[in-house]
């Protein structure tokens, strides 16, 4: 997998950047804090949205924006695909769009961040911790997986490399077994539960019970059924007494009625009476508001220029106002409009005339800065002259070093003389690490011989020495351990023979290779000092140039103030004048106020006459309401006397005798039926019962047959889930075993090329992920105990060593993501950032098809195919990336600037 292109619009500090990206090692360069890490984390967050960031999505939109869009291309297995992400700022929430589709190689669409961080998470067969863990060395953390525990580091590479699914099926068959057993436990003990209950149940009798309760319960019915005849009798009896009372009522009720109805409309023709009375108050008062609103009409008709309050003498009056109220208004308009230009004419000037002012003090600055710039180069010529000297005379002693070496080499062979001397030195220290394993093991089969020996057992088989024909062998391994101890003592005289003709030989390649440095730095400084010579003369005219400008500049900027002074003298008086056409605006304004006061008067007395009409008209209705009340009361006096006659209590007095007596006898016979009802219900429930009882009794015959197949096939499912368990935990151990193996030996390869020349002779990795480095005289050392530099480098390689098994490791398209190193030289010296470079180019060797590096480290650019420059403009704080062949970089220019 490979990054090809990356656009941002408002990411952290980019406003645009469009950045293409190929095959090779890319290095992004620039100074701290302008910007290059955030390239890493556009790409990191296009693949993984949210899960990539540390803050919140509110945090990559660029302060004083409200929208980002990042774009992102990349090709895997031959597919290419691209990812947009647009995040939209609203109040307190930010909306996030997110797109994923294929450009060439094939037809995926995925809309929505979780549907493309899974679709990315299943590609490349790693989430976002994985990404990092694997290929993605952040900023700052390039110590964090030596820094993890063993379990940590093994749950870490367990998950790149698929074994986390393992222990995930592993663990759910567990779950399975558990679960089997949980319900094979539980249905066995309901299947116990269930035959004990079927034993009580047949002891029970349940027909007989039955029969004997069928025939209590047919006697009682008949019993019922009498006593219902019966008291249906004394229903119809009861119903026609009530009847009786019940039209007695009536006539008492409606009489009630129309007594209420009599006292009602009586009422109610007092109360209109008394509203009528309030109406006729009400008329008085109104006229005397309308006397008292025509007094004050008299007293504002002076005030608003009428002499009588009439509505074609206020119209008058007001068309008049509003022809002043124009020509006032004109006359204003016209003076404001020369107020105000006097005062923008005077304002223009006098800004015109500071312009004038500042561009010559301007030029004069600038002058001086192209005086001082033209003094720098010359300065700035004569100490790269000065360097000049110093390097050949550096470059002098180097070519001394090829004259007095010990060995035959000159210039253009010491490299190839270095890279003979370490192959050798790499299959002698093979040698060693077979025959120190060799030894070990034949020193432990002589102790193990040894420990039989003292206790009577033959070391071949392990009978008892005196029955054995095998009592001797144990010479022969003393004497295998004494050659072995003598070739290597033997290999390690040859391997420290070979470290130390490679450190000469190391040296003189250096040697060769900083002449090739020298000899192209003093070609491109003689090149710099012709250049700086040129610009100096060149400063200097046009800062003579500038000087002149600014003389007439400031002759200039006096005759505009002049002029600008004069415009202010104008627009003063202008002002005074406006001040003129206000006030009788002013005047005109208060006329017409009086004008509205009266006009609201007389509306007033308009809406007065109109309540004292209104009130008439609601003392007519109100006697027109009384009067037809007064008819219908008539009415109702009469109806309440025809009432009065016909009610007969007498008659009422013996209905009641009638209903009471029939009450007495159903209170009665209702007693007798409830009795005669509560044994029929009882012997229905225990008909019901018993018949229940031997259907449940059937029922548990046939969920007995049932339990008993289930409890078999839950037998046989626990047995099957029990060896699949054991099935994935034995897979998953062989094969983190087998990985545990194939790490050391990548890790060794890498630690072989980083510390090659280093005290240190391998590493040991062992079936817990627990790392120990050996040094040559074969101490162990935690890596803890390293330096800061060190570590660092340790760590590196660890994960360059991951990156490779990750790549052999896995069937079908390896998720090998580019290599991404954020930072990579925080914690080291200059001797180790080039070890740092050999690093970079070993995993090129293996196969890695793109390496980004992010530094502002200028000797990493060596081992770039492509540079990347990032700056960032101080004014506007916005950073932009270019990018150029690294081929034609000079790595001195990019320190000088």
């Amino acid at each position: 997998m490979r990054f090809d292109r990356i656009r941002l619009s408002n990411f952290k500090p980019y406003g645009d950047a469009d950045l293409r990206l190929s095959e090779g090692v890319t290095v992004i360069h620039g100074i701290n804090g302008s910007g290059k890490s955030s390239l890493l984390e556009a790409c990191f967050f296009a693949l993984y949205g949210s899960k990539a960031l540390e803050g919140t999505l509110e945090d990559v939109i660029t302060n004083g924006e409200e929208e980002t869009e990042i774009d992102l291309w990349f090709t895997h297995d031959g597919t290419s695909y691209h990812v947009e992400r647009r995040l939209r700022r609203y109040d307190d929430r930010v909306d996030h769009d997110c797109a994923l589709e294929t450009t060439a190689g094939g037809d995926v669409t995925r809309d929505g961040a979780t549907a493309v961080r899974r679709f990315v998470t299943e590609l490349l067969r790693m989430d976002a911790d994985a990404f990092v863990n694997c290929a993605y060395v952040r900023q700052g953390e390039v110590n964090a997986l030596i820094n993890a525990t063993p379990s940590q580091r093994q749950d870490v590479i367990d998950d790149l490399l698929q074994l986390g699914k393992l222990e995930e099926y592993r663990e759910r068959a567990g779950d399975a077994r558990l679960g089997v057993e949980d319900v094979l436990n539980a249905k066995r003990a309901v299947l116990e539960e269930k035959e004990a209950r079927i034993d009580r149940k047949e002891d029970e009798n349940l027909h007989e019970r039955l029969n004997g309760l069928e025939s209590d319960l047919a006697e009682v019915t008949d019993e019922i059924e009498r006593y219902e005849a019966q008291r249906d009798r004394a229903k119809e009896t009861r119903a026609e007494a009530a009847e009786a009372l019940s039209a007695h009522e009536e006539k008492r009720a409606e009489l009630a009625a129309v007594e209420e109805d009599v006292e009602s409309i009586e009422t109610a023709i007092r109360e209109t009476e008394r509203e009528r009375e309030g109406h006729r108050e009400a008329i008085r008062e109104t006229r005397e508001r309308i006397e008292e609103v025509e007094s004050a009409i008299d007293d504002r008709l002076d005030a608003a220029g009428l002499e009588v309050a009439t509505g074609d003498a206020i119209a008058e009056r007001r068309a008049e106002l509003d022809d002043r109220e124009a020509e006032v208004r004109e006359e204003l308009d016209d003076r404001r409009v020369n107020a105000e230009a006097f005062r923008n004419q005077a304002t223009n000037l006098a800004t015109k005339a500071d312009d004038l002012a500042e561009r010559a003090a301007e030029l004069e600055e600038e002058a001086d800065d192209l005086a001082e710039a033209a003094d720098a180069a010359e300065r700035e010529a004569d100490e790269r002259e000065a360097s000049i000297e110093e390097l050949r005379e550096e470059a002098e002693t180097l070519r001394d070093r090829f004259e007095t070496a010990d060995v035959d080499v000159d210039r253009d062979d010491a490299a190839e003389r270095r890279e003979t001397l370490r192959e050798r030195r790499g299959e002698v220290r093979e040698r060693i690490a077979e025959l120190s394993a060799e030894l070990k093991n034949a020193r432990e089969r002589v102790a193990e011989a040894e420990e039989l020996l003292a206790a009577g057992k033959c070391p071949e088989c392990g009978q008892p020495v005196e029955d054995s024909p095998h009592a001797t062998g144990i010479e022969a391994d003393r004497e295998r351990v004494t050659e072995l101890e003598a070739d290597l003592a033997s290999a390690r005289e040859r391997a420290s023979d070979l470290d130390d003709r490679l450190e000469e030989a190391s040296a003189l390649a250096d040697a060769a290779e900083r002449l090739s440095e020298i000899d192209e730095t003093i070609a491109m400084l003689e090149e710099r000092v012709a250049e700086k010579r040129e610009a100096a003369t060149e400063k200097r005219e046009a800062a003579t140039e500038k000087r002149e400008a600014a003389t007439e500049k400031r002759r200039e900027a006096e005759s505009t103030r002049e002029v600008a002074e004069e415009k202010r003298e104008e627009a003063t008086e202008t002002g005074e004048r406006i001040e003129e056409s206000e006030d009788a605006l002013d005047r005109v304004a208060d006329a017409r106020e009086s004008i509205d006061e009266v006009e609201e008067r007389l509306a007033e007395i308009d809406e007065l006459e109109a309540e004292i009409e209104r009130r008439r008209e609601k003392r007519a209705d109100l006697e027109a309401v009384n009067d037809e009340r007064r008819d219908r009361l008539a009415d109702k006096r009469a109806r309440r006397d025809e009432l009065r006659e016909v009610v007969d209590e007498e008659a009422v007095e013996a209905a009641k005798k009638r209903k009471e007596d029939a009450e007495d006898y159903l209170e009665k016979v209702v007693e007798e039926l409830d009795g005669l009802d509560d044994r029929r219900t009882e012997l229905q429930n225990a008909i019901g019962g018993v018949r229940g009882e031997i259907e449940a009794l059937e029922d548990l015959r046939e969920e007995r047959e049932a339990l008993a197949e289930t409890v078999g096939a839950l037998e046989s499912l626990h047995e099957e889930t029990t060896e699949l368990e054991a099935t994935y935990g034995d897979l998953r151990a062989e094969l983190r075993q087998r990985n545990v193996r194939e790490l050391e030996r990548t890790l060794n390869e890498t630690f072989e090329l980083v510390y090659g020349n280093d005290a240190y002779s391998h590493i040991e990795l062992d079936g817990e992920y627990a790392l120990t480095v050996y040094q040559k005289d074969g101490e162990a050392l935690d890596p803890e105990q390293l330096s800061g530099g060190e570590r660092a480098l340790f760590n590196l390689s660890l994960r360059c060593a991951i990156y490779r098994l990750l790549a052999e490791g896995i069937e079908g398209a390896a998720p090998t993501p580019p290599l991404i190193l954020d930072e990579p030289t925080v914690f080291l010296d200059s001797g180790h950032v080039s070890r740092l470079v050999d690093l970079v180019e070993e995993m090129r060797g293996f196969g890695v098809k793109q390496i980004v590096i992010v530094s502002h480290d200028d000797e990493l650019v060596g081992a770039a195919d492509e540079l990347v420059t990032v700056e960032k403009d101080p004014r506007t704080n916005r950073s932009t990336v270019t990018r150029e062949d690294a081929a034609g970089i000079d790595v001195a220019s990019l320190a000088d600037d």
